[in-house]
């Protein structure tokens, strides 16, 4: 019993161990919507935009338990919308996910992130 239990621990921990966590910074560069009602952000620290959210439907991604809701997602894009026309320095932008490369310039095209926390200054 106990080789089954940890079996199944390592197994749970060898998948989300796989899962990307990173914290960037920087000014925001693009905004972008993308059909089905999904948004993107990069800033200028990142080599390219990541979806982030999802206006339609509760967004959520895989390797992380986190998930938007479509009124949180719309706020996430107001208050980028206005740090990027105020040039305001995201201080702390904080992904998760597998889609999550080990650093801010390595990003996939086309990369599913979930945003845990962000601080604008």
């Amino acid at each position: 019993m106990i080789k089954g239990i940890s079996g199944i621990l390592f197994l749970l921990l060898s998948i989300f161990a796989n899962a990307g966590t990173l914290t960037c910074a920087g000014t925001v560069e693009e905004l972008a919507y993308h059909g089905n009602g999904r948004f993107m952000v990069k800033l200028s620290t990142m080599n390219k935009p990541v979806f982030f959210c999802n206006a339609e439907a509760v967004w959520t991604v895989s390797g992380t338990g986190y998930q938007t809701g479509q009124e949180t997602c719309k706020m996430m894009y107001s208050t980028f919308l206005a740090a990027k026309s105020t040039k305001s320095v995201l201080d702390y932008i904080h992904f998760d996910g597998d889609d999550v490369p080990e650093n801010c310039n390595n990003f996939a095209s086309w990369a599913n992130v979930s945003i845990r926390y962000f601080k604008v200054k």
